[in-house]
């Protein structure tokens, strides 16, 4: 009895402590929300981004940045975890958290563009921030203090594809290489003037989506010079933004928006604004791809922002291939050859170690690569499926092209086959940008300028399907002016795609093509009937009486300002449809898409130095493109008004050297 007494004390104890320890096993686990945002090496937030939070090679919770970069985590139990995030273009970035019983603070992280399969892990911080050199995010200088010429944006850590660019650089620095001269050349071009529209009451174009002018003036404001005049395509600076138009309907893959302002740079004028929006798609319908790689490897290539560059971009747009897709590389240089033949889209290591191995020597065989490429996306065509070339150069087409009309014969009859042409042009000093547009527009496909990693990444995987799928082909406009209203036009830009009025209903007549969610804008300015035309009166005719008003008749009764006609043909039609648009007379309005529009092409007509640019200046650019700046979750178009910016503050400088050079 007294051995179990003891006992039972300790029992009638521990029985007295039950309820405390049944309480704390039954106290809530402490949690804490965990949220933070993703931006670019630029700070513009980056939307859809992947966030994963692990612990060890289990991930607990995953979710996606929303449209101003920002994620969150509503309940995360103490512990040590990493937060994950993946997108495509960009290099995985892993950081390190740890949960403790003070609620963590907000991580700001900053992704590098680059390969999904390179993994950085960012140390631990409360506010974590990685971001890459200025010349990798293509910053530029404060515009007050441009940087010198030829201090160019390199790969910086992006130069994942190689190191000869680099090596390269380094020889020419130390004066082992001499520098290369400057041999680039491009088209000239011959501004549109106005047309009276009671001579010229049409006007005929083809659509252009080409992008490179603007991705090259970019460039070289970036390196602290202004542009050649004839490197600055209108059109393409304007185009190179997204606009806020309705998408079509579901039984067209076009819709026409029409705007009409008062012109910025004249206030007399009015500023018309046409617009069309292709279809878009979502990824996961993005019919099987079949694309043919041509490479140039030629001894220009060697500098980083040329073949190293292309090879990062590669593997940037192999991480979102699928199993259905295939891929082919064919290189030229004073031969051709096949690197890769076609692979399954899922074969990443494969794909990747083929580009790893790519190396730039030689000379240039352009035409011979062209047709071992283009043999190769024939055998492995993909019926309703796309069937692309992408030729990736800076255009020195120097060796071995016996006839170029024989080699544009070739892009346009595989063309007509389905298999279209896009290039991504390279390089500087020698980028032969007339040849590459001239390459894309009969190859029915996109003429791009890589001048970053990041400009790779928005035309190969951000907007793959614009520059990829073509849901329009042919597409034409053909604008009717009112000369009730309007006295004469002048179409801004666009001056390589006029097309004659016959034009329009030849279905012969090759013309642009549209690809998944595009939009095209084109201005015209607009002189109101009655007002003087800037281009001058002609004298009296010696020959013919001239009647006024004109014999023709002046519908009076209109009340439309212009009539716009669009044609176009399905991907794999022969047959074009017309789409008809009147537009009513009205007063003038400035709205955020012609506002913007207006300020690009206001930009672009200083960097002309253009006859027709009345009262512009970068102060009122600047000041427009701020106003109208509107939704830019891409940043692009903050880009835009840094580099307004950057040119007002290099043409200050240039003509205060021209000032003391006097």
């Amino acid at each position: 009895m007294r051995m179990l007494a003891p006992l039972l004390a300790f029992c009638l104890l521990a029985a007295g402590h039950l309820p405390t320890l049944w309480q704390a096993s039954a106290a809530p686990l402490q949690t804490h929300a965990l949220a933070g945002k993703v931006v670019d090496p630029a700070n513009q937030s980056i939307p859809g981004v992947l966030v994963e939070l692990r612990q060890g090679a289990t991930v607990t919770q995953r979710t996606t940045s929303d449209a101003g970069g920002d994620w969150k985590f509503s309940s995360v139990p103490v512990g040590e975890y990493r937060v994950r995030m993946t997108l495509a273009g960009f290099v995985t970035t892993e950081v390190p958290v740890s949960i403790t019983a003070d609620p963590p603070k907000p991580l700001l992280v900053t992704l590098k563009v680059g390969v999904v399969s390179e993994t950085v892990v960012v140390q631990s911080s409360p506010l974590i921030e990685t971001r890459q050199a200025a010349a990798m995010s293509g910053a530029a200088p404060a515009p007050s203090m441009p940087p010198p010429p030829g201090a160019g944006a390199g790969l910086g850590a992006g130069s994942a594809g190689g190191t000869g660019g680099g090596q390269y650089s380094v020889l020419q620095r130390d004066g082992l290489v001499p520098a290369h001269p400057d041999t680039a050349s491009y088209t000239e071009i011959q501004e549109n003037r106005f047309r009276h529209v009671t001579e010229h009451p049409l006007s005929t174009f083809s659509v252009d989506v080409d992008t490179a002018s603007y991705a090259n003036v970019r460039r070289f404001l970036n390196e602290g010079r202004l542009p050649p005049i004839d490197a600055v395509r209108i059109e393409e600076l304007v185009n190179y933004f997204k606009y806020d138009y309705p998408a079509p309907r579901a039984d067209t893959p076009v819709s026409i928006t029409t705007e009409v302002a008062p012109c910025p740079w004249n206030a007399k004028h009015r500023l018309a604004l046409v617009g069309l929006r292709a279809t878009p798609i979502k990824q996961e319908r993005t019919p099987p791809r079949n694309l043919t790689f041509l490479l140039d490897v030629s001894g220009s290539m060697m500098p980083e922002n040329r073949l190293p560059l292309i090879k990062t971009a590669m593997r940037m747009l192999v991480d979102t291939l699928r199993g259905e897709d295939r891929v082919s590389i064919v290189v030229y240089a004073g031969s051709s050859g096949i690197v890769l033949h076609p692979t399954r889209g899922d074969r990443k290591a494969t794909i990747n170690s083929a580009i790893a191995d790519l190396r730039a020597g030689g000379s240039t065989n352009g035409a011979a690569g062209i047709e071992l490429a283009y043999n190769l996306a024939s055998e492995n065509f993909v019926k309703d499926g796309i069937n692309r070339v992408i030729l990736a150069t800076d255009g020195d087409f120097n060796v071995g092209v016996t006839s170029r009309d024989a080699l544009m014969r070739m892009i346009e009859e595989k063309r007509e086959r389905g298999i279209f042409l896009s290039v991504l042009g390279v390089g500087d000093n020698n980028l032969k940008d007339s040849t590459m547009e001239m390459l894309a527009d009969k190859g029915n496909g996109n003429y791009s300028y890589l001048d970053s990693l990041q400009e790779a990444r928005r035309v190969l995987i951000a907007e793959a399907g614009s520059t990829l799928v073509t849901v329009a082909k042919d597409v034409k406009l053909q604008i009717e002016f009112n000369p009730k209203f309007v006295g004469a036009y002048r179409l801004v830009g666009y001056e390589n795609r006029l097309l004659r009025k016959e034009d329009f209903n030849n279905d012969r007549k090759d013309a642009g093509e549209m690809g998944a969610g595009h939009t095209v804008t084109a201005l015209y300015e607009l002189v109101p009937a009655g007002e003087d035309v800037p281009s001058g009166a002609v004298d009296p005719l010696k020959y013919q009486q001239t009647v006024d008003p004109p014999v023709r008749t002046i519908a009076n009764n209109s009340s439309e300002l212009m009539n716009i006609k669009v044609r176009y043909k399905a991907p794999d039609g022969e047959a074009s449809k017309l789409l008809e648009f009147p537009v009513p007379d009205a007063a003038p309005r400035m709205t955020a898409n012609v506002g913007f529009a207006g300020a690009v092409a206001e930009f672009g007509m200083l960097l002309r130095k253009s006859a027709f640019k009345g009262s512009a200046s970068y102060q009122h650019a600047l000041s427009l493109a701020r106003e109208h700046r509107g939704d830019d979750t891409d940043g692009y178009r903050a880009e835009l008004i840094r580099l307004i910016d950057l040119a007002s503050a290099l043409d200050v400088r240039n003509t205060s050297s021209r000032d003391l050079q006097r």
